[in-house]
């Protein structure tokens, strides 16, 4: 999954794809580097960042959701707001990707809200987060106890509320949410412990790209993190995730070919 993030914040490359055409360039150079799914963003979700109104967001997405649509990739839509889920899917995105695990409903309506869009659209897929608080203040206070059992507790509750809403188990998959709201050593737990979480019986999307726990571990600074987000993805995939959310696409690409070489021959 290669990341399109078309904002001005994004705590790794905002600014860098925030124009339409500069976003939609992008896509088409991840779709030759190999991606297998374009996962599109309007709002960023890093610590500390605010909301962005949903027009703002839909006006930012949509002209690049609608050219990803024709390269011939699975698109998936890094939205929390039911309206935007709703045009997206109306549009003929494939996948909703949420932070919030579709409990978004700051008004407290019984109304649509994300559970019911996906019900509603039987097509598509949906990925859901674990985060612990919101991005303004979740690295303020992290995650205590037990983080492995929270995580898998929250994930499973959720995916069952989507399932008994009428959404078929195949179209979900589950994120353990590293960095939203847990420490560095929580985040290595999650990664060591991670074929636990498969065991919930969805596939587990991984999402390590340059995230601030790799360059802490390796005491990087403000060097860059590719080799270190592209070691983090094959031992994630080792470990048993489905799929690797990723900036480096093209690194990420080669690493896991080995990987794959190496499978092969130990299956002969």
């Amino acid at each position: 999954m290669g990341i399109v993030n078309v904002t001005p914040d994004s705590f790794s490359d905002g600014g860098a794809f925030s124009h339409a055409l500069q976003a939609i360039a992008h896509c088409d150079a991840l779709v030759e580097q190999g991606v297998d799914i374009l996962d599109i963003g309007g709002e960023s979700t890093r610590p500390g960042a605010l909301p962005v109104p949903m027009e703002i967001e839909l006006a930012r997405v949509l002209p690049v959701l609608r050219h990803a649509l024709t390269l011939g990739v699975a698109v998936s839509v890094d939205t929390y707001k039911p309206q935007v889920m709703k045009a997206v899917l109306d549009m003929g995105a494939d996948i909703i990707n949420d932070v919030w695990a579709l409990r978004w409903n700051p008004d407290g309506l019984a109304g649509e809200n994300g559970v019911s869009v996906i019900a509603a659209h039987p097509n598509c897929g949906v990925c859901l987060m674990h985060m612990q608080g919101e991005p303004q203040s979740m690295q303020k206070s992290p995650m205590q106890g037990d983080v492995l059992s929270q995580v898998s507790a929250f994930l499973s509750l959720h995916a069952q509320k989507l399932q008994q809403a009428g959404v078929a188990s195949e179209r979900i998959c589950v994120d353990p949410g590293i960095g939203f709201g847990k420490t560095p050593e929580q985040n290595f737990s999650l990664l060591a412990h991670q074929q636990q979480l498969a065991e919930l019986g969805f596939p587990v999307l991984a999402g390590w790209s340059r995230k601030s726990s790799l360059a802490f571990v390796a005491q990087l600074g403000g060097a860059d993190r590719t080799v270190v987000s592209v070691t983090a993805a094959l031992l994630a995939v080792q470990n048993g995730a489905h799929i690797v959310r990723v900036h480096d696409v093209a690194a990420t690409v080669q690493a896991l070919s080995i990987l794959k070489a190496m499978k092969n021959q130990q299956k002969k």
